[in-house]
């Protein structure tokens, strides 16, 4: 492991040293809740390889996110159930990355929730709702 990944926050959460509310895990990905959620059921999809950002994500790594942030789109809007869903990327800080290791939000919207991107994350979620979700997510 490279000194980037060694501290890297989601590196840490992949091998388990910081706990999550995992959603989901396969072979390529690793799907948790977020625990400063713009709205219910907010969740992050990771690659599992480290990779900084956009940019520098291989395309087999793109492919496995993007279709494992679809999945759990659809489950968003069938279980919790949402109204629509955002899936956003930030890439770089100036568009708001806080974490330099490459995700997905998926961001279920709701008719009246009120989310303004870019939110300002609080001082964290209530664990219940987020653990709700994240049940609701797992399908």
């Amino acid at each position: 492991m490279n000194a980037e990944a060694a501290d890297c926050i989601f590196c840490k959460i992949i091998a388990g040293e910081i706990p999550s509310t995992k959603v989901s895990e396969d072979e390529d990905t690793y799907v948790f809740m977020d625990i400063n959620p713009g709205t219910r059921g907010h969740a992050l999809v990771i690659p599992k390889r480290h990779t900084t950002d956009l940019t520098t994500i291989g395309p087999a790594d793109l492919t496995s996110v993007v279709l494992k942030a679809q999945e759990i789109a659809k489950r968003a809007l069938s279980s919790l159930p949402a109204d629509g869903v955002n899936l956003i990327n930030c890439c770089g800080a100036a568009a708001w990355q806080t974490v330099f290791h490459f995700h997905l939000h998926v961001v279920p919207r709701y008719a009246e929730d009120g989310l303004a991107v870019p939110w300002k994350p609080g001082q964290g979620g209530d664990a219940e709702v987020i653990a709700a979700a994240a049940e609701a997510l797992r399908g």
